[in-house]
């Protein structure tokens, strides 16, 4: 046996059940069997007495003896025994008996093998969930061993199942016979994945028994020395891996060398009317450093909501123009492509440098216009939306691609940006997102980038008080909503549409904008409505006429969501707050406190909250921070749901360590990672062979974006 051994050869397993083990789990062979780890343990040690148990409790051991056993039929008159062989009988009750009390014992299924079994007088160890049944303690297919046999260790794993598995006959016990048997089976001829000096230096456990104890651990410390070998492992791989792609790339990706800062760059940052902050100053070092550098840069920017990222990618645009190439933002939608058109045209103004904007609705006179100038190297900055990716825009010599807001581009269209670089080498790439991302995920999604993160908010900018109320304020909010427009002041009102052909959602705007209007009527307010189901015309007039103090009130879905900037806009309204995660509502929030004027965040919460949507709402009233409430969000909601990516964008799924829990680890590992490649970069020392072998295997193997971003 090995671990590539299919699972269906396991005694006991067969073709049907492989079958469903790989359909509800996603285990083939041994290898995967041995990697489902137990997502809690179960002290099988202490026996509890039955005067003792009560309903609250989580799983029990009893020891007791069998008094009474009874037959029953579906309609629950009592059967004789005989009436067994003619399949009549639905339930068996027996009723067990400790030295302080009794409870009944009921089986459903297996009713003829327990019958034979629990004879009374006889005594067993039952173990299960106790219950309470007309007013009599109770356990439903309570586990039933002999007094001798249980408890082999002090704790039980118990494993991930579903309903299909159980009614298959793969139950808790069934997982654990078939783990012990394969672990017989491979646990003599592993190799362990880590070198004996890895081991050693990280005061790491061997292999075998890392996985002979995660599964039947003699005790607590056995199991926690093999939790952590096993958590170690998996996040030393994972950056070992990430951290050798990013040393190949930069080691062979020519990037174009921009030694110059450039007159341009000089004359836009001579012209700011204000300080840049410590940490945008810190990153353009950075960004700069890659450019000169004569490797391509890849490089993440994070930046809470208003930190100021626009600005660095402007002035990293000026470097590559001030060195004869060209830039270009791409943003994902007009709006906001509009936006940093509108803001990046004032910064460029004191430069000479001549940008453009490309969207879907750009003219057919102006495209030639913006064409012509892109191929004879006229336009210096291009911004636009995904129309810069269409193979009729060439430019004469692309030296800076940013992307903003990165996550909501497939990366299939990222790689079209990349191949526009000049004489077939590609662009410096700068990917900018506001969406805060905690740094273990950041480690791992873009482990294979450099990051830099402005953790810096500009001087001047007023905290937003963040209010969370129910119904019963909504009169109270449309008085205080007046009383801001009466100062000149602007508010956003937001409704949930989470997808944006659901017609409920849909019927709930249409129905608050009407609310909305009759209580800010005309002539003395203006309301406009933005939503996803609008034209780009209309929703880019509606838009304009907010952003230009047209209208008052904004009722939008969350299509404002990225990137809206209007400083006079000092209310934001968040509506059934309880259905936005952390990240987006954090997000809404930035939208506001863009002016020198108190803003205030209200989020109106429905009848009906759960307990981890209240736990949100008060965090966010809580901390402005949104690197803290990316950590806390990750906490609350586990990694995969942060950027819809369900870990998808890992090269190895993780099944035992947790990038919200394991953060300290992580951190060990991708330290101890790059320790080792700088050392030896390509793993061909004869001590680092398990580890290159390791590398080579399926998991780690995945269509290489890792150059896009």
């Amino acid at each position: 046996m090995n671990l590539d051994t299919a699972i269906q050869y396991l005694p006991g397993v067969g073709p049907k059940r492989a079958e469903l083990l790989e359909k509800e789990l996603g285990i083939a062979t041994v290898g995967d069997l041995v990697r489902l780890y137990p997502f809690r343990y179960i002290d099988r040690s202490s026996i509890v007495r039955i005067a003792d148990v009560h309903p609250d409790l989580a799983q029990v051991q009893v020891r007791a003896t069998v008094t009474k056993v009874r037959l029953y039929a579906k309609n629950g008159a009592e059967l004789p025994p005989d009436k067994l062989k003619y399949n009549l009988v639905a339930r068996l009750s027996a009723i067990v008996a400790d030295e302080s009390g009794e409870m009944e014992v009921v089986f459903f299924k297996g009713v003829k093998w327990m019958h034979t079994r629990l004879v009374p007088g006889s005594t067993f160890i039952f173990f299960g969930k106790p219950a309470v049944f007309n007013n009599h303690l109770n356990m439903v297919h309570p586990e039933v061993d002999a007094p001798d046999t249980s408890a082999t260790g002090t704790l039980t794993g118990i494993y991930t199942s579903t309903e299909r598995l159980k009614n298959g006959g793969i139950t808790g016990r069934f997982m654990t016979k078939i783990i012990g048997t394969a672990l017989e089976g491979i646990l003599p001829v592993l190799q362990d994945t880590l070198p004996d000096y890895v081991l050693k230096e990280k005061g790491l456990v061997p292999l075998t028994y890392a996985l002979r104890q995660i599964h039947f651990p003699v005790s607590q410390d056995a199991l926690a020395k093999a939790t952590y070998r096993l958590k170690f492992e998996e996040l030393f791989l994972l950056q070992l891996s990430l951290l050798k792609q990013k040393y190949i790339r930069s080691s062979s990706a020519v990037g174009l060398k921009m030694p110059a800062v450039g007159e341009a760059f000089n004359a836009c940052f001579k012209a700011l009317p204000y300080e840049l902050t410590g940490a945008q100053k810190r990153v353009i070092r950075e960004i700069r450093e890659d450019m000169r550098s004569g490797h391509q840069m890849n490089r993440l920017l994070q930046g809470d909501v208003g930190s100021g990222k626009t600005m660095v990618a402007v002035l990293s645009s000026l470097i590559a123009v001030g060195n004869g190439y060209q830039a270009c933002i791409m943003a994902p939608t007009e709006v906001l492509a509009q936006q940093h058109f509108a803001n990046v045209s004032k910064y460029l103004r004191p430069t000479g440098v001549r940008v453009e904007l490309l969207t879907g609705s750009t003219g057919t006179a102006a495209r030639r216009s913006i064409h012509a100038g892109l191929e004879d190297g006229s336009v210096g900055v291009l911004i636009g939306t995904h129309a810069l990716i269409e193979d009729t825009v060439q430019f004469k010599a692309l030296g800076l691609a940013v992307i903003d807001e990165q996550h909501r581009f497939g990366v299939d269209q990222r790689a079209r940006l990349w191949s526009k670089g000049y004489n077939g080498i590609p662009p410096h790439v700068l990917v900018m997102t506001a969406t805060p991302i905690p740094r273990t995920l950041a480690m791992t999604l873009y482990g294979d980038l450099d990051v830099s993160v402005i953790d810096e908010m500009p001087p001047g900018r007023k905290p937003i008080t963040t209010i969370c109320v129910g119904e019963g304020k909504r009169h109270a909010m449309h008085n205080f909503i007046r009383d801001e427009i009466a100062k000149g002041r602007q508010a956003f009102i937001v409704y949930p549409l989470i997808f944006e052909s659901e017609k409920l959602d849909y019927k709930n705007l249409e129905l608050g904008y009407e609310e909305i209007v009759k209580a800010f009527p005309l002539p003395q307010y203006k309301v406009a409505i933005v939503h996803g189901q609008q034209s780009n015309q209309e929703k880019d007039f509606n838009m304009s006429a907010f952003a230009a103090g047209r209208a008052n009130i904004l009722v939008s879905t969350t299509v404002i969501e990225v990137g809206v900037d209007v400083p006079n806009a000092s209310v934001m309204v968040i509506e059934s707050a309880e259905r936005f995660g952390l990240s987006q509502l954090h997000q809404l929030r930035g939208r506001v406190g863009r002016g020198a004027e108190r803003s205030y965040c209200i989020l109106m919460k429905g009848t009906k909250v759960s307990k981890e949507s209240q736990k949100r709402l008060d965090l966010l009233c809580a901390t402005e921070n949104g690197f803290e409430l990316a950590e806390e969000d990750m906490k609350l909601r586990g990694p995969g749901d942060l950027e819809g990516t369900q870990q998808s964008g890992l090269p190895i799924s993780l099944n035992i360590a947790s990038l919200a829990k394991d953060g300290i680890i992580l951190s060990d590992a991708r330290g101890y990672a790059q320790h080792i490649l700088d050392q030896d970069p390509s793993l061909s020392q004869p001590q680092n062979a398990p580890l290159a072998a390791e590398l080579r295997k399926d998991k780690y193997v995945t269509k290489d974006y890792s150059q896009i971003s």
